[in-house]
């Protein structure tokens, strides 16, 4: 698993958007039990979040030390240092597992490996990310869509076209169960729009190689531009089962 995130650790755990609530209740339906939940490649606990008020107990793993240090401490959440691919839980051990927003980085192979190991036999596999940002007013959303697909061409990770493909080119060894479509809808500043940006991995291999502003179009019209801006981002979710 690769590590993009331990830099500007804080920064990703107050600019990334938050699931909404629905998606927890989703899994819930097909959840046979709620004794132990264990969510990996969790960063700062965005989603573990949500899934502590309905489990016994959840286990949250991330490989960067700085991301799991900016979790919220929760009664019944444990934070671990651990990889996803290799971990030191006992098998057929959860009735969950999820990873959201952190897949596309895994060893596909190993990670799958492990999760067959540690899932119950009944237990459910849930795959949960969020897709490119939707601005609706048209010439910030084309100003957003010019700097992800022409600015930073070239500087993306090879693993975000799987977010770009909505997950739907992973590998997925599982029993699917089809899901409904979910967005999460927000009314954001100008810049809490900036700070999401900012958390974006291509920035990083950016900035190592240009002094120029990758903003500076978007500041400038929000510069000129005060008003609350609408957006949301689409859900990809996929959940499966033990075969």
């Amino acid at each position: 698993m690769k590590d993009l995130f331990s830099t500007g650790s804080q920064l990703y755990q107050q600019a990334r958007p938050s699931y909404p609530v629905a998606i927890v209740k989703e899994l819930l339906k097909h959840v046979a039990e709620t004794t132990l939940a264990w969510d990996c490649g969790a960063g700062s606990g965005q989603f573990t979040q949500l899934l502590a008020p309905y489990f016994d107990h959840v286990v949250a793993t991330d490989l960067s030390l700085q991301q799991v240090q900016q979790a919220p401490p929760l009664e019944n959440v444990s934070y671990q240092v651990q990889a996803a691919e290799k971990t030191s839980f006992i098998p057929h051990s959860f009735d969950l597992i999820t990873v959201a927003q952190a897949i596309h980085w895994f060893d596909f192979d190993k990670f799958y490996a492990e999760v067959k190991r540690c899932l119950k036999p009944d237990g459910l596999f849930a795959v949960v990310g969020y897709g490119l940002i939707e601005i609706e007013t048209p010439e910030l959303n084309q100003l957003v869509q010019q700097l992800y697909y022409e600015t930073l061409k070239g500087h993306w990770d090879a693993e975000r076209s799987y977010i770009d493909e909505c997950y739907q080119s992973i590998p997925f060894p599982f029993n699917e169960i089809p899901t409904a479509d979910y967005q999460m809808q927000y009314a954001w500043s100008g810049e809490q729009l900036l700070n999401y940006l900012d958390t974006w991995s291509a920035l990083k291999h950016y900035r190592q190689q240009h002094v120029t502003d990758a903003f500076a179009e978007i500041r400038a019209y929000l510069a000129a531009h005060h008003d609350l801006i609408e957006l949301h981002f689409p859900i990809l979710l996929r959940l499966g089962k033990l075969h």
